[in-house]
């Protein structure tokens, strides 16, 4: 066990003069895990608890009904804008006057907060 102890020695002295410096003490300090990096970053979007983007396209022909899904389609939700698509002038001025029942069913299917405002985007 000594002469494993006295090779240890020996090679971290080698090891110190090849290098120019000493063995860190800890060979992780600085270092970041990436799920904790990734946590703070949805953290600081408001997002900790995740949604599934895809869950909400799925999910609006049930939350705006038949006739308004077949004129409009979720196109994308980031930092909590969701933008929804429509296909005529008209029914984006029926979805704004009917947005604070949309917005409250988003709230019901996702959870309160995940999406603070809808843009609507003709296309």
């Amino acid at each position: 066990m000594a002469a494993k102890r006295k090779s240890d020695r020996i090679r971290e002295r080698v090891l110190r003069e090849w290098r120019g410096v000493d063995e860190p003490l800890d060979m992780n300090a600085g270092m970041h895990v990436p799920a904790e990096t990734i946590d703070s970053l949805l953290l600081r979007l408001g997002l900790q608890d995740g949604f599934d983007e895809e869950q909400v396209k799925r999910a609006w022909r049930e939350l705006a009904g038949d006739f308004i899904a077949s004129h409009s389609a979720p196109e994308s939700i980031q930092r909590g804008e969701l933008v929804l698509r429509v296909t005529q002038p008209a029914m984006r001025f029926h979805l704004e006057q009917i947005k604070p029942m949309l917005m409250k069913r988003i709230g019901g299917l996702l959870g309160e907060g995940k999406v603070r405002t809808i843009r609507f985007k003709h296309g």
